[in-house]
C-alpha cells in the first residue's frame, strides 16, 4: 500500500514540481496540495495522509503553526518543513510545534524522496547546515539535565543511537531486540522528555548535554 503525502506550499510552481517529485515515486500516493495554511487544515484532517511536505513561510498563518495545528488535529502525521530559511529561529520553532525533519528547498531536487523515507523509518532528516546549526547552538547552550536522567540506562542508550542518525530499524538490529520494543522504548523517551517527535527528543537532548 502506498503512504499518503499533502503538500502545503503557496508558491504554485513549487507546488507543481513537488507534486511531480512525489508521484515518481511508486511508494508514495499524493493525496491533496494547498497553497495555504487555512485551506490545508480544513482538508488535511479527512485525507488521513501519514505525511505533510510544509513550508514555513505560509501567507497569513505561517507553516510552523500549522503544523502545531495539524499535530492537535492529526497526532499521527509526520511533517518534513522544507523552505528557503537557515536561521536558527525558525529552524527550533519548527521543531518545537512538531515537524519530524527540516529541509531547505534547494535540497529538495535531490534529496526530499529519501528524506519522506527517512521520516516514515524514524528519522529527523535535516539539510546538512541545518544539522550543524542545531548542534553548534546547543553546544553553546547550558540547561538542566533533569529531564534527561529520568531516562533508563537503555532509554539513554537508544537516544544516543537516535542522536547519531540510526532509524529504529538500525537501532533494533545492533542492540539486537526487537522493532516493536525499540518503539516501545521511544514513546516512554518522548513522554519522559515531553517532546511529540524524535527531531524534537534529539535536541532537547542536546541542548542538556551540551558536551
Amino acid at each position: 500500500m502506498r503512504t499518503g503525502v499533502v503538500i502545503v506550499e503557496d508558491d504554485s510552481a513549487v507546488r507543481e514540481n513537488l507534486a511531480a517529485l512525489i508521484n515518481m515515486d511508486e511508494r508514495l500516493r499524493l493525496l491533496g496540495s494547498f497553497g495555504s495554511a487555512e485551506v490545508a487544515l480544513r482538508e488535511i484532517p479527512a485525507l488521513q495522509p501519514k505525511l505533510a511536505v510544509m513550508d514555513i513561510n505560509l501567507p497569513r498563518l505561517n507553516g510552523i503553526e500549522c503544523v502545531a495545528r495539524l499535530k492537535l488535529i492529526v497526532p499521527s502525521l509526520l511533517v518534513l518543513m522544507l523552505t528557503v530559511y537557515e536561521d536558527d529561529d525558525s529552524v527550533f520553532r519548527a521543531l518545537k510545534a512538531g515537524a519530524n525533519g527540516y529541509l531547505v528547498k534547494r535540497d529538495a531536487a535531490e534529496k526530499l524522496l529519501s528524506a519522506l523515507q527517512d521520516v516514515q523509518q524514524g528519522g529527523a532528516p535535516m539539510s546538512a547546515h541545518i544539522a550543524r546549526q542545531v548542534v553548534q547552538f546547543f553546544h553553546r547552550s547550558a540547561a538542566p539535565a533533569a529531564e534527561s536522567e529520568r531516562l533508563s540506562p537503555r532509554e539513554t542508550e537508544i537516544l544516543n543511537l537516535l542522536v547519531r542518525g540510526l532509524i529504529l530499524k538500525e537501532v533494533a538490529d545492533q542492540l539486537g531486540i526487537g522493532l516493536e520494543t525499540v518503539r516501545t522504548h521511544v514513546n516512554h523517551i518522548y513522554l519522559k522528555l515531553h517532546v511529540r517527535s524524535r527531531a524534537e527528543a534529539i535536541v532537547k537532548y542536546l541542548r542538556q548535554h551540551p558536551e
